[in-house]
């Protein structure tokens, strides 16, 4: 198990945000290191102090499953916030990750696009549900599903900020490009304030020169909107979840963590630059 000091020291912070950012992390396609990123790095912010909510919108569960969230742990989840309409302080639980607070997915958000759609202000539920409960926190991620369906849509329209994590695959800008799509139509009709907090390249294999070709790629397309870190195939990342741990806890030291620690970094970086 990683030292939680030396996690702290490997970022270097900037000035202090003023209240809580919320910021999405999405992806419509699966597979593309979206829940890990999201796990990671909020566990990288707590490590530097920030106070950290980390809400699971994905009906797998599996951000909850990463920060050592049961199954039999959850009673109370995003399900019963959405659609119940339960406190966002009574789904609140603690991680295994110190300053790190989750509020869970269960089985039962599987159902919740469907319930959703005769729903008043459908659109708005997550955003309504945060309301004033997260004003004890730093920062508010969203882990979303792999789909850009109303679950997605609440995410997008409840923050500030996206951040959009990219496999390096042939298919990566072709699905991107719907994501952006998405994000702007958020943007006109429901959330003016959203914006783009970065793309970070993930599952990025140096061997393999169709990854350099993404990466380069888009970073033509997308000029500095996209992160200077790249996240590695990293198997001691695959196997941390196994043992409801980031990464960084499982193993500080290697690639995965290592990248992940310095995408915390560029993130706070920007986060010290960006108007709320």
């Amino acid at each position: 198990m990683a030292n939680w000091n030396e996690v702290a020291q490997k970022i270097t912070l900037p000035d202090p945000a003023q209240g809580p950012r919320i910021i999405a992390i999405a992806n419509q396609k699966g597979g593309v290191g979206k829940t890990t990123t999201a796990i990671n790095l909020a566990t990288a912010l707590a490590a530097v102090k920030k106070k950290v909510l980390l809400i699971d919108l994905d009906p797998q569960g599996n951000a909850s499953t990463g920060v050592g969230i049961g199954r039999h742990e959850r009673k109370l989840d995003t399900y019963r916030m959405l659609i119940d309409g339960t406190a966002l302080g009574d789904v609140v639980q603690h991680s295994s990750v110190p300053g790190l607070d989750v509020v869970p997915a269960g089985v039962d958000l599987s159902g919740a696009e469907l319930e959703l759609v005769d729903m008043e202000a459908r659109e708005h539920r997550l955003k309504q549900a945060i309301g004033d409960g997260a004003q004890n926190y730093d920062y508010v991620l969203i882990d979303c599903p792999p789909a850009l369906g109303l679950l997605t849509l609440n995410a997008l329209v409840a923050s500030q900020a996206v951040l959009i994590p990219l496999q390096c695959e042939f298919f990566a800008l072709e699905g991107l490009s719907h994501l952006m799509k998405t994000i702007e139509r958020v943007r006109k009709v429901f959330n003016p304030i959203l914006e783009i907090q970065g793309i970070v390249l993930t599952m990025f294999d140096k061997r393999n020169n169709l990854s350099e070709q993404v990466s380069s790629d888009v970073r033509e397309y997308f000029g500095d909107k996209v992160y200077n870190t790249v996240i590695p195939r990293n198997v001691r990342v695959s196997e941390a979840p196994s043992y409801g741990r980031p990464v960084l806890m499982y193993d500080m030291q290697c690639a995965g963590s290592q990248a992940y620690l310095h995408l915390a970094g560029e993130v706070l970086r920007r986060e010290g630059h960006t108007s709320i």
